[in-house]
């Protein structure tokens, strides 16, 4: 019993949040859907890099280092992909591929991830290890793929320059690398900036919550039921039950096995369904994606936290 109170204190105070943002977005029209886009773009692009920032500033990253966690998060993710990729060439509709690859590897790790550690651990500790791993893997791929997939179907070097520029410019990598830099070079940090930082990295995780289950809209979610159900098994259940045990295998444990437990079971990101619609697809599949971990991840995260927290692993 007290490892089940355990895992529920870590995860239902983050759902009970998404829940809270979708009643207010759906119910009371308290958060429009304009106000939940500008929510979501303020907590991607200032907040959570901010947060990122503060933990990595404040801490020591030759401790926090660890080349293998992060060479082994790289390479979970190519293999998930490769994965999908081979399974979504099952699927007779061509335009769906893509979506159902990247609903299927693209988790929330930054938000919920964040939320989660901060839940458990109180800070966000080696979380930056899986985001350095996997996030500019996971651009590249869904670049790539919705491209290559999409109306056009070829990859040119305006597609490839997008990606790398993506990756150059993407906010929460910016964060990391400051803080990263901040971190090794040992740089103080005066009173009036430590509070600011610290006021503005603590809305990260509240908003973003918010905004995440404000973003849930249950009308768009209506088809692809049988290719939204498969990716979303996978994103919260299969490679979990892949790659967890190889984890534990390689002796990782405590907060290094947690963040990759994020890594592997987070529900699909909403910017699935932007970017996926930004590159003239859809969006249905990713959008029920989003929808269906989001509503899972309440109990299937839970789980994974039992689990290893019955096995003694965290």
């Amino acid at each position: 019993m007290e490892n089940l109170i355990f895992s529920l204190n870590a995860t239902m105070p983050v759902f009970f949040m998404m829940i809270l943002g979708f009643l207010l977005h759906q119910k009371t029209r308290l958060l429009s859907d304009s106000f939940a886009d500008a929510l979501n773009i303020f907590v991607f692009k200032v907040a959570l890099p901010v947060q990122l920032f503060e933990n990595l500033a404040t801490s020591d990253f030759r401790t926090l280092w660890n080349g293998g966690v992060v060479a082994f998060c790289f390479l979970v993710s190519l293999v998930s992909i490769l994965l999908l990729v081979g399974l979504s060439l099952l699927l007779r509709e061509r335009s769906l591929r893509a979506e159902f690859v990247q609903a299927g590897y693209r988790g929330s790790q930054a938000l919920l991830g964040a939320a989660l550690m901060q839940n458990i651990y109180g800070g966000t500790g080696p979380l930056a290890l899986v985001l350095i791993g996997a996030v500019p893997l996971y651009n590249v791929a869904a670049v790539m793929l919705l491209t290559l997939l999409g109306p056009d179907g070829h990859l040119d070097r305006k597609s490839i320059g997008k990606s790398v520029r993506g990756i150059v410019t993407n906010p929460i990598i910016l964060g990391i690398a400051v803080g990263l830099v901040w971190s090794l070079l040992r740089i103080p940090q005066p009173v009036i900036l430590q509070r600011g930082v610290s006021s503005l990295a603590a809305t990260a995780t509240p908003m973003g919550l918010l905004a995440l289950g404000a973003s849930i809209d249950p009308k768009k979610a209506a088809g692809c039921w049988k290719p939204t159900a498969v990716c979303s098994a996978f994103k919260l259940v299969i490679f979990a039950a892949l790659f967890l045990p190889v984890a534990v295998y390689l002796g990782y444990r405590g907060e290094i096995l947690v963040v990759i437990l994020i890594m592997l079971a987070s529900p699909s990101t909403v910017s699935c369904f932007s970017m996926a619609r930004s590159m003239g697809h859809e969006g249905v599949l990713s959008s029920s994606a989003v929808m269906l971990t989001t509503i899972l991840s309440g109990f299937s995260f839970t789980f994974w936290l039992y689990l290893l927290k019955s096995l003694a692993l965290i």
